[in-house]
């Protein structure tokens, strides 16, 4: 039996929602181990639009699960309407919709608020023991809601490479362990069955960034 994966996205487009080639490197790589991805988002709207040309935010106004039902081909269900007891794992991508849409982390950060459906998604896998894949931003979900879990974003110091790296800062004052690695190696937190990568929290070539997913998506397989 081919293990059914749960891939939670929070829109279509890496300013305002899931990170696409993140998004479509779990969808690859899942495919590529014999797993089957089921695609889900929250029917709920986006905390806004972003011209990703000019960066800026437009007057828009747009719903995550029909912008996520684009990287999906329209193969997505509502959030709302996951079942736990059917999947055999839990895999987040990365993207500021994690923060916009997600969760409130791109305005409060630390003191963010989780929405609700997702925040009894992710409690809902790890009770059960079922493992939970997390890249890019989205390990802050898992540091907000599992105190003392162990998770990583990449770096701690913030340079060039590591631009997010006080990312990781605001994640241990919520008490969790961050554990620094390079962008092609993920962290096995055993005890809470998480996997954590740092996709594209770091400036690397996409090959490597797709490269680590991969590993990430392995590894969450591997204890399903």
């Amino acid at each position: 039996m081919a293990k059914r994966v749960a891939v939670v996205l929070a829109g279509c487009g890496v300013f305002d929602g899931s990170e696409i080639h993140e998004a479509s490197a779990v969808l690859v790589h899942l495919s590529r181990e014999g797993a089957q991805a089921e695609v889900y988002a929250p029917n709920i709207p986006q905390m806004h639009v972003v011209d990703h040309v000019k960066g800026q935010p437009t007057p828009e106004q747009r719903n995550v699960l029909v912008e996520s039902a684009r990287i999906a081909r329209g193969n997505i269900k509502d959030l709302a309407t996951l079942d736990v007891k059917g999947l055999d794992a839990l895999i987040i991508p990365g993207g500021f919709g994690v923060a916009k849409n997600l969760s409130t982390w791109a305005t409060q950060g630390k003191n963010c608020s989780i929405s609700k459906e997702v925040e009894g998604v992710l409690r809902a896998f790890h009770a059960a023991h079922k493992p939970i894949g997390l890249c890019c931003i989205s390990p802050v979900l898992a540091a907000k809601i599992f105190p003392g879990c162990e998770v990583t974003v990449g770096h701690d110091t913030e340079c060039e490479q590591w631009p997010y790296a006080k990312t990781a800062e605001a994640m241990k004052e919520l008490g969790c362990r961050h554990i620094n690695s390079q962008v092609t190696e993920v962290h096995v937190d055993a005890r809470n069955r998480l996997v954590t990568t740092s996709a594209f929290m770091c400036n690397a070539p996409i090959h490597d960034i797709h490269d680590g997913i991969g590993k990430m998506v392995r590894e969450v397989l591997g204890l399903a």
